[in-house]
């Protein structure tokens, strides 16, 4: 039997390998649902990360590296908002987290609480944006509410809202800047999607202007507290402003502008040089205006002793970059080659797995609890072991997702990440303490959070799969949280038996 013949003039029709314009999808849509996980998430956080936040101390005085911040928060409560004293300690940071500080130590005074207090609300506000952040790139509730679950139950971000140092308050607004610019994502799409319903997309080659961004202008602002806070905040501008110009350009190539390259190009950079440049360096700038309006803070007259005066520049400004010269040269003389050695530091490669823990207090000498042997209280930084020691499959998931499978909620997840760790290799050689590792806490969080959502929501599942997907789920994070609880007491400064003690350090490195 032979094939009837084609008729040439009959329409063939064409089906579509896919969406010829991205579906209208723009956030997750269960606002009460939304809310109510949100609520509680806080409220786990708040309660762990309150419950007995005065101890432990030193004798009723700060332990490591709070020596130094809380003083001079002190210092700048009764005086002004100025540190004029050197003699509280290395005045070689930006003053917005000593300022942050202070608002705790102006309501309890100085003492555990007050000068951790600051820290504390930061640490449940840091679960609060996770969890939001994480159901908002996720579009799942239960997502984001697992992701705020795992970070309560970190034990760096968990140590880092309980003391009293500036990583907190740098993390707090890096992870919102993020916030932020994921919210500018979904706003931009949808104003696009809008013009491309009114026709309005290729009435240019560079296609439709998109209006004023002022979730991105937002993101400007706090990062520019960032880095008002510690100087690491500048890794996170660059960071995060190529990935808003990623966003831009996929937009406008999802959306099919005719020339998205040069229309980003146009419309974009111009913009975004302005929100991650202009406005933090602003931000940065006016956190000095204590400094500025002083007459006695730290080098604020330098001009005729240390330079000479009339130059291209204000005085005050020049007054001002000495300073900063002078911290500069501070912390780039903190290196290994000229004798700087501590017995806590580590080097980056060591922090994705948190194999070199920092100790910030230990008291094993005469503490009762424990009958003829003395107790042990100590408070290390140390990431859960549940989540902290699965880092390297994590990563190399999260690289394979982000590049072959090109999806983007890793993609993003990775970028934060990446910006708190890899700028560190630059300079080996400078002494480097795990601290520094806590901007990698929520973006590690997040990324676990997506390959738990890949397990839960896995395309063609029968019911058994589905079943046993959430098994694996909830399974895993009960076991993050028994770790968390496990470890709790070296968290917190509980008094604890020799022998628990040795059972809590689980690698050498960490002794």
């Amino acid at each position: 039997m032979t094939a009837p013949p084609i008729d040439r003039e009959q329409p063939v029709p064409v089906v579509s390998p896919g969406p010829l314009v991205p579906l209208g999808d723009f956030g997750p849509l269960d606002r009460a649902q939304g809310w109510a996980m949100t609520s509680v998430v806080m409220a786990l956080a708040a309660l762990t990360r309150f419950l007995n936040l005065g101890s432990p101390t030193d004798g009723g005085t700060p332990i490591f590296d709070e020596k130094h911040y809380a003083p001079q928060a002190w210092q700048m409560l009764g005086n002004h908002g100025v540190e004029d004293n050197p003699g509280y300690g290395l005045v070689v940071h930006p003053p917005v987290g000593k300022e942050l500080l202070a608002i705790g130590e102006a309501i309890f005074d100085y003492d555990g609480l007050g000068w951790r207090f600051s820290g504390a609300v930061c640490g449940v506000v840091l679960v609060v944006l996770v969890a939001r952040i994480t159901r908002r790139i996720t579009r799942s509730t239960m997502i984001g509410g697992i992701a705020g679950l795992l970070l309560v139950a970190d034990g760096v971000s968990f140590v880092t809202a309980r003391t009293a140092l500036l990583d907190i308050f740098l993390v707090v607004f890096v992870v919102a800047a993020f916030g932020a610019l994921m919210v500018d994502r979904d706003q931009m799409r949808e104003r696009m999607h809008v013009a491309q319903f009114e026709g309005r997309i290729a009435e240019t080659p560079w296609g439709p202007r998109l209006g004023v961004r002022w979730w991105r202008f937002g993101a400007g602002v706090l990062l520019g507290l960032a880095v008002g806070t510690k100087w690491s905040g500048l890794y996170f501008v660059l960071f995060f402003g190529v990935m808003t110009l990623a966003f831009d350009v996929s937009a406008r190539r999802q959306y099919r502008v005719p020339r998205p390259w040069l229309g980003t190009l146009r419309r974009d950079v111009g913009p975004a040089v302005y929100v991650f440049g202009l406005i933090p360096l602003a931000v940065y700038l006016a956190s000095y205006a204590p400094w500025f309006a002083s007459e006695t803070g730290i080098d604020r007259h330098e001009e005729g002793q240390s330079f000479a005066e009339g130059g291209l520049l204000p005085d005050a400004i020049r007054s001002l970059w000495h300073f900063t010269y002078g911290a500069f040269t501070f912390h780039s003389g903190l290196t290994n080659a000229a004798g700087n050695h501590h017995p806590w530091e580590s080097k980056p490669w060591t922090w994705p797995m948190s194999l070199r823990p920092v100790l910030y207090a230990i008291d094993q000498d005469g503490v009762a609890g424990c009958g003829a042997q003395s107790c042990v209280k100590a408070v290390m930084l140390v990431g859960t072991p549940a989540m902290w020691f699965l880092a390297v499959p994590i990563l190399v998931w999260a690289v394979w997702k982000s590049f072959v499978k090109r999806d983007w909620r890793y993609a993003v997840a990775l970028t934060g990440y990446c910006a708190g760790f890899l700028p560190w290799f630059a300079d080996i050689d400078r002494q480097m303490y795990f601290f520094y590792a806590a901007p990698m806490a929520p973006f590690m969080v997040m990324m676990i959070a997506l390959i738990l959502g890949d397990v839960l929501y896995a395309p063609r599942q029968n019911a058994e799969r589905r079943t046993l997907g959430l098994l694996v789920v909830c399974f895993y994070v009960a076991a993050v949280i028994t770790n968390f609880a496990w470890m709790y007491p070296i968290l917190t400064g509980l008094p604890i038996s020799q022998a628990t003690w040795h059972m809590q350090i689980w690698l050498p490195s960490w002794r």
